[in-house]
């Protein structure tokens, strides 16, 4: 048997999606006077054709098994007589020479998932909805050329924060740990996630949540250049709790809206993430971020924040914002 579920999107961040798509519905040569001049037989075609595009996208979910809901916060469906001059690029030599209505489409949403798939499917229908109008009239119809063009949000945004994998190091601020008493999961759970958006995890250790020995190794990674330093642990408000302490003292400059992201993701799971007193900022050229030292805090907090962070480094630097 084949178990098929509906993926799992509770762990990515709001962000701005957007995505381009573009097709054609080729026609015979004939056909273009007709709709210039309005004289088809069911009348306007370019508006009509748009809003079976629109009511497409907003059906995606109930046609698709797998599409969750988006909120289509923005689309456009734009309609061009085919110009060999102007869509030769996006057709090729052979298809731009040839008579049709070429139909480009962006959509706009906020949220967990991208927004292709609706505006993929508004072009589809508009296509189609262009074919039934002009069925009467022309026996040569075609529809062709679906395809994105583009889209951005999410992992297709990933590379534009940094041009080569940045270097990271892993610290693990706990006393049982340090002990051997306990077994470290959130540190390895940090370690992974970084792997995982490429990034080149160079050091990962383990002291007691003491403040001279978490701000010794900072220190000795701020010296190597380590370009951004993770810790987890001694986060919360316990009598043991030494690491934001540590970390703070150290820091030369605050970035308080990253450890607000992580906060205020954590919150939408759960009441306990407003215990963290995480924070994060850089000192010299290095960025360093506080994680919860439980394994869900840890890596709900770099779900809230990765890969966009990296963009800190460009920003430390000197290079814009």
């Amino acid at each position: 048997m084949v178990n098929c579920g509906m993926r799992d999107i509770s762990h990515k961040p709001v962000t701005l999606r957007t995505a381009k798509a573009a097709g054609v519905l080729f026609c015979s040569a004939e056909t273009i006077p007709l709709i210039r001049n309005g004289q088809l037989p069911k009348g306007n075609l370019f508006d009509v054709a748009r809003a079976a595009g629109f009511l497409g996208a907003k059906q995606v979910p109930q046609l698709l098994p797998h599409c969750h809901p988006v909120a289509i916060d923005g689309m456009e469906l734009a309609f061009e007589f085919l110009d060999p001059a102007t869509h030769g690029e996006l057709l090729g030599e052979t298809d731009a020479a040839r008579s049709g209505i070429v139909i480009v489409g962006e959509a706009r949403s906020i949220g967990r998932t991208g927004i292709e798939m609706e505006i993929l499917t508004g072009v589809t229908i508009a296509a189609l909805e262009l074919y039934d109008m002009l069925k009467p009239v022309d026996k040569q119809l075609e529809i062709g050329r679906i395809r994105l063009l583009e889209k951005t949000g999410g992992k297709s945004d990933r590379q534009r924060y940094f041009a080569t994998p940045p270097t990271c190091a892993v610290l693990v601020c706990s006393d049982s740990t340090a002990a051997g008493k306990r077994e470290d999961k959130s540190g390895k759970i940090i370690r992974d996630m970084l792997q995982a958006v490429n990034a080149n995890v160079v050091d990962y250790v383990v002291v007691a949540d003491e403040k001279t020995a978490i701000q010794q190794q900072v220190r000795k990674w701020v010296a190597e250049d380590v370009q951004f330093i993770f810790t987890t642990g001694g986060t919360g408000l316990g009598p043991r709790d030494n690491t934001v302490t540590a970390v703070r003292e150290l820091l030369e400059r605050d970035a308080d809206g990253i450890a607000e992201a992580m906060r205020v993701y954590g919150q939408q799971r759960t009441q306990m993430a407003m215990m963290s007193r995480g924070v994060a900022g850089s000192i010299g050229h290095t960025l360093v971020v506080t994680l919860p030292g439980s394994s869900d805090g840890a890596r709900e907090s770099l779900e809230a924040i990765l890969p966009a962070v990296f963009h800190a480094r460009k920003m430390m630097k000197g290079g814009g914002h």
